[in-house]
């Protein structure tokens, strides 16, 4: 490979690369961090259940909760058999397609999701909004969508919804 024209990275650019290297290290070790603490749970096992809990319905197929959830199929079923195996998550097969599964929340799933939820919300204002503007908060946000665009494989950019929100949408029982 010729390095020849290859374009490296000026003092500004380096040092913002530095900082998302950072960023990226510390700030899922310290949301980890906090949810195992107060709750027993992975920042992952977390995140999976606040994306079922944000559903329409209540529950998502298993490969909508994978790319929702940026994991692959096979980790998120890692996560959800732990999860399953707290009760906290079940998997339903959909009736309308045999080959499709649902993720759902149990009872004790929509408990821990509503106690969860107010301290990770705390958590992630303090490590993230915290240390911003409403204008920078806007303006990381679009420039982390021309990112995330960027490197998400094509048919995942096709037909996901990201949904809103960061917490439990259910507030009442069913």
């Amino acid at each position: 490979m010729n390095d020849d024209n290859l374009q490296w990275l000026n003092d500004e650019e380096t040092e913002t690369w530095l900082n998302v290297w950072s960023f990226y290290v510390w700030l899922p070790t310290r949301l980890d961090a906090q949810l195992k603490r107060d709750h027993g749970i992975s920042h992952y096992d977390y995140f999976a259940m606040a994306r079922i809990s944000m559903a329409e319905d209540g529950r998502l197929r298993m490969s909508e909760l994978a790319a929702q959830s940026d994991m692959t199929l096979s980790h998120l079923s890692r996560v959800v058999t732990r999860l399953e195996n707290q009760n906290w998550v079940r998997r339903v097969p959909d009736p309308a397609d045999g080959r499709s599964t649902f993720a759902e929340l149990t009872e004790s799933g929509w408990d821990l999701i509503r106690a969860a939820a107010p301290g990770h919300v705390r958590e992630v204002r303090r490590l993230f909004f915290d240390h911003l503007t409403p204008e920078e908060s806007h303006q990381v946000g679009e420039a982390m969508k021309k990112i995330v665009v960027g490197l998400r494989p094509q048919k995942e950019q096709e037909g996901e919804k990201r949904g809103g929100g960061h917490g439990p949408e259910r507030t009442s029982d069913p």
